[in-house]
């Protein structure tokens, strides 16, 4: 089954084609600057070990342009790996928030777009860019079903007690204000890793996703119980430019005393804090250049980082009454030696204990960087959300196809 996977930003569209069931995708790209002069297409094509890159520097006024430039990648007579866009049987689609609506993976229908749209102003910086993939990638890939993948959906097995906002009654009721939860297909993509490697299905884990953004999970047995995004993306750990959790009474103090609007508050808590803020650098890289060079701002930045998560490391080992593994994952958990060390150190009281030696090493696949015969096992587990969306979406056709047959034979007996 060719299942090709959309993850459609607001100027960017990540993809890449499975031939399911195999877990190795044929194609990946990336296109950036979509609505920019000299937009960038940057396309792999993957043949075992090996990987040919091209990369096309155009002007994409849209995303319908894009993905019609990538279309036109993957038919192309010389490196196509298809024939023509009839090839695509589905087409996955991360869509960010789900609300309460979904709890699953779901064939998009009128109704679920309609549904979506509903909850734009949930995610009003992602929902609409996911909208848009699925009704560009219906009128491109006209023969394939569009499923959409929500990044919530992981997280609707948390109890009442865990997604609940101690305000009013009706704000949860008429208006849905309660904690979501985000980057759920990670979180479930590494756990579920975790659970295999450790050959424990019962396992308590703590899932640490660190990226631009930034998120945590409390794990028990595969379900999510507990996660550090709430209501929207920007509660939480410090992330590259958004805050975390900060005080409301500071957002009064902005608004009140120095005379903010909604909106400059919302670019100063989103776009301009967190190490950014700290720093003048989201990127971690850049922030480790600077560190080494000697900045303060830098070094006690690493030290505030650090320290939010091992709070929530804490709250989480308490929330699930024991601990069996922590997981770092994505692009700063998956590569940043010096956050790992920092977030592991004095942390012996609850059974983790980090081999510096292990934790410097870098290598494909899971890596274990506890010491020998820790309670608790500190795994790196790099995360493929790609992967998990082209999963889910072939387990539920797969389902959806055997149910139907199933019941073709039950109505001939």
């Amino acid at each position: 089954m060719n299942i090709f996977v959309v993850n459609s930003g607001s100027s960017s569209i990540k993809y890449q084609l499975f031939r399911m069931p195999s877990d190795k995708p044929v194609c990946s790209g990336l296109v950036e600057r979509i609505g920019l002069e000299n937009s960038i297409i940057t396309h792999k094509i993957l043949t075992g070990d090996q990987e040919e890159v091209i990369q096309l520097t155009l002007d994409l006024p849209d995303h319908e342009a894009g993905l019609h430039e990538v279309g036109n990648l993957l038919t192309d007579s010389k490196i196509g790996v298809i024939k023509n866009p009839e090839d695509i049987e589905v087409v996955g689609h991360r869509v960010v928030h789900g609300g309460e609506s979904f709890a699953a993976t779901t064939v998009v229908t009128q109704e679920v777009k309609d549904e979506i749209k509903k909850l734009f102003p949930l995610a009003p910086l992602h929902n609409p860019s996911n909208y848009m993939g699925i009704e560009v990638a219906e009128r491109i890939f006209t023969k394939a079903r569009q499923v959409a993948v929500f990044d919530t959906a992981f997280h609707q097995t948390m109890p009442e007690q865990a997604f609940r906002y101690a305000i009013p009654n009706s704000y949860y009721t008429e208006q849905g204000i309660r904690a979501y939860g985000f980057h759920g297909t990670s979180h479930k993509y590494v756990s579920e890793q975790a659970l295999e490697y450790l050959g424990k299905p019962d396992a308590k884990l703590i899932t640490i996703h660190l990226g631009n953004g930034c998120s945590m999970t409390a794990v028990d047995a595969g379900q999510s119980v507990d996660t550090s995004m709430g209501f929207g993306p920007l509660s939480g750990l410090i992330m590259g430019t958004r805050s975390g959790d900060i005080d409301p009474s500071v957002i009064f103090h902005l608004i009140n005393q120095l005379g903010y609007d909604p909106d400059q508050v919302g670019t100063l808590l989103n776009k301009r804090s967190g190490m950014q803020g700290l720093t003048g650098f989201s990127d971690m890289r850049d922030i480790i250049n600077a560190m080494e060079s000697g900045d303060k701002n830098a070094s006690l930045a690493y030290d505030l980082y650090a320290y939010r998560i091992k709070k929530y490391i804490g709250a989480y080992a308490a929330v699930l009454n024991g601990l069996d593994a922590i997981i770092f994952t994505a692009g700063v958990g998956e590569n940043d030696a010096i956050i790992r060390e920092r977030v592991c150190r004095q942390m012996s009281f609850l059974g983790i204990e980090l081999d510096e030696e292990k934790n410097k090493q870098r290598a494909k696949g899971i890596r274990e960087i506890n010491k020998q015969g820790a309670p608790v096992k500190v795994l790196v587990i790099p995360t493929n959300e790609e992967m998990e969306i082209a999963r889910q979406c072939y387990e539920l056709l797969e389902n959806a196809e055997k149910a139907a047959s199933e019941a073709i034979d039950l109505k001939d007996f």
